[in-house]
């Protein structure tokens, strides 16, 4: 029996999915419920990915559901249960808790998504979207070295800096992730600078060529604010008690 408060996993999921209207994003990795534990949920743990090492510290804090950016199954993997995907699938069936995932949608979503926020915390105003999931973003005439130091200050890591913009960032894009590859995009629409997690190698040959910088502050640590922000509303919204979860990762 439960002495705290407590949600149906079902409603909870639901309301996520409407929310962040997972229709609307069709990707590679099926969104919202993944694995089915207990119906009954009183904590949620949230972390960026579904790995042991996440799903083994969720249990023991007591989670009943655990929610992340990337979860377990994705089409572009091979379709089979090695020992990496049934440990953490085991690690799930022994605690009965259910896992959930939001990738894309969570990404875009304009108040609760990744860039979205990585936008609010860097003192950026959103203006928009950018790459479909990303957010085209104002900043108050800011030096680039300042928005290196915001960006180190909400990822608590350096980033790295391909520079070629100009000394003065006023349109930011934001694309969190695995982003490097939209600097081109970014470039063509008249962005001073592109903030994302991971580069791409030919990203410091584009960043001069066409005269923008380029801010990558790691895939991880880019992506850390949309599964708190979304976990947060869920635990305020029917009454729950929740965490984060964080397994640090360079990459």
């Amino acid at each position: 029996m439960y002495d705290r408060l407590v949600a149906l996993r079902d409603e909870i999921v639901a309301h996520a999915d409407a929310l962040l209207d997972v229709a609307k994003w069709p990707e590679f990795a099926p969104p919202g419920l993944q694995v089915v534990g207990r119906p009954e949920v009183g904590k949620i743990a949230c972390g960026v990915s579904a790995n042991l090492d996440t799903l083994e510290q969720a249990v023991a804090a007591g989670a009943d559901l655990v929610l992340v950016h990337h979860g377990l199954f994705w089409r572009n993997e091979p379709l089979v249960v090695d020992a990496r995907l049934r440990r953490r699938l085991q690690t799930l069936f022994d605690a009965e808790c259910s896992l959930v995932a939001y990738h894309l949608a969570l990404d875009a979503h304009p108040t609760l998504g990744n860039n979205a926020r990585l936008a609010e915390r860097v003192g950026a105003t959103a203006d928009g979207p950018f790459a479909g999931v990303g957010i085209a973003a104002s900043l108050p005439a800011l030096a680039i070295a300042d928005l290196v130091q915001r960006v180190e200050a909400v990822t608590g890591r350096v980033p790295l800096h391909l520079p070629g913009g100009p000394d003065t960032i006023s349109r930011l894009a934001i694309c969190s992730g695995a982003g490097g590859y939209e600097l081109i995009r970014a470039g063509h629409e008249g962005f001073d600078a592109l903030l994302t997690g991971e580069p791409a190698e030919p990203n410091a040959a584009t960043a001069r060529e066409l005269g923008i910088h380029l801010l990558a502050a790691g895939h991880h640590a880019t992506e850390r604010l949309g599964v708190q922000a979304l976990t947060e509303h869920l635990a305020t919204t029917f009454h729950l008690e929740w965490l984060f979860v964080e397994v640090e990762n360079p990459v």
